[in-house]
């Protein structure tokens, strides 16, 4: 059964026998392999794609999220920025929204890059962070990948007003596809900043934005990420702007969220992960993925890699699958998991075409194409 038309044609159209798919590859293979899958992957999509990027519209089984989009600059040789820019409004007429949304295309205006400014699909408080918009999402990168060229360790994420209060869901939760992040006048409600260790994340408030004490909250969020930055010094790269003088408007004074977000590209394979699910349950993070089955809000995974080493601190997990390359480890050599200070695997991992299929086809990303993989179960056990 289709899930949505554009969903279901990201993926790869390559089937291969499962012995095949099982055998081992070399490192020189399977980086071939990886090259070969995404191209293969591209050609596939790309007529679908350009048909919807021209139509400025995505949709995500009764869900549909249009689109536009503003190009900017010469591009650069290792591709183009993207921005996505969530405009404001809420629980009000759609047509006050679709005003607000023309105001976000205008907004902002970066050096370089593809700036896109969606649509959202409610005309609701929450619109920007529902389930299913994260698909949504995903669509609108990939779209951007094949038709524009777009780096995917150079995608941004920015929201003023409803989208800030969307911001301050999506950047923790989808920590792993954003390069950086900048929230603007919005509301953070329940969200959880643990996930953006490896995410750099701003904040810019108005001073005197009472309405629902967002400028109270602004400057807690920054005393947060303050705090989680002094325990971990390597991780939680943020700023906060309290604005003086300021209210839910700020004269435009957070454009320099742009410059400062373009510092940045994600790091697709961080050396440490912290991960919590949010209200919205994902499969994956990073090269970490669980069963959506299993996941529950607040159920939380810490894990560390240096040298062939992985450090499972905390795995609230039955079964936590580890995703491996050659970028990552030497996968000539034994891996070693220790999970509370015991070692519960050290051997080999073999790398084989049918984890490559099978990260592309959940992840479609060319950076999570993974040849190798490990599951763990109940922490002291590793397949």
């Amino acid at each position: 059964m289709k899930k949505t038309i554009i969903y279901i044609f990201f993926c790869v159209s390559v089937i291969c026998a499962l012995n095949a798919c099982k055998t081992s590859l070399s490192e020189k293979a399977a980086n071939d392999q990886s090259k070969k899958l995404y191209t293969e992957w591209i050609s596939t999509n790309m007529d679908n794609a350009k048909d919807v990027w021209t139509k400025k519209e995505i949709s995500n089984d009764s869900l549909l999220m249009k689109f536009d989009y503003k190009i900017f600059g010469t591009k650069p040789a290792d591709g183009r920025s993207l921005y996505i820019s969530l405009h404001g409004g809420g629980k009000t007429k759609p047509e006050v929204n679709d005003q607000q949304w023309k105001n976000q295309i205008r907004l902002y205006t970066p050096e370089e890059g593809v700036y896109i400014a969606p649509r959202a699909p409610w005309d609701d408080w929450n619109m920007w962070f529902k389930p299913g918009i994260d698909e949504l999402y995903d669509q609108l990168i990939r779209l951007a990948i094949i038709n524009e060229e777009v780096n995917p360790d150079k995608v941004y994420l920015l929201g003023y007003s409803a989208g800030g209060d969307g911001l301050y869901r999506m950047a923790p939760r989808m920590a792993d596809r954003w390069a950086a992040a900048s929230m603007m006048a919005g509301h953070p409600g329940e969200a959880s900043q643990v996930n953006l260790r490896n995410l750099p994340f701003m904040v810019w408030m108005g001073e005197k934005d009472a309405a629902y004490d967002r400028n109270k909250w602004a400057a807690t969020i920054g005393q947060r990420m303050d705090s989680l930055h002094a325990e971990d010094p390597s991780g939680y790269i943020h700023e906060t702007h309290i604005i003086e003088g300021k209210g839910h408007w700020m004269d435009k004074v957070d454009t320099a969220a742009i410059g400062w977000m373009t510092k940045y590209q994600r790091n697709p394979y961080p050396e440490k992960i912290v991960w919590r699910q949010e209200l919205v349950t994902l499969p994956s993070f990073y090269w970490l993925s669980v069963s959506t089955d299993e996941a529950k809000h607040g159920m939380r995974v810490d894990v560390l890699r240096s040298g062939n080493t992985i450090v499972i601190e905390k795995n609230d997990y039955t079964d936590l699958t580890i995703w491996l390359n050659d970028i990552m480890f030497d996968l000539n050599q034994p891996i070693v998991v220790t999970y509370d200070g015991k070692e519960i695997f050290n051997g080999k991992v073999k790398r084989n075409i049918e984890n490559m299929k099978q990260s592309l086809n959940d992840r479609g990303d060319a950076k999570y194409i993974f040849p190798a993989k490990l599951t763990v179960t109940n922490n002291t056990e590793v397949e």
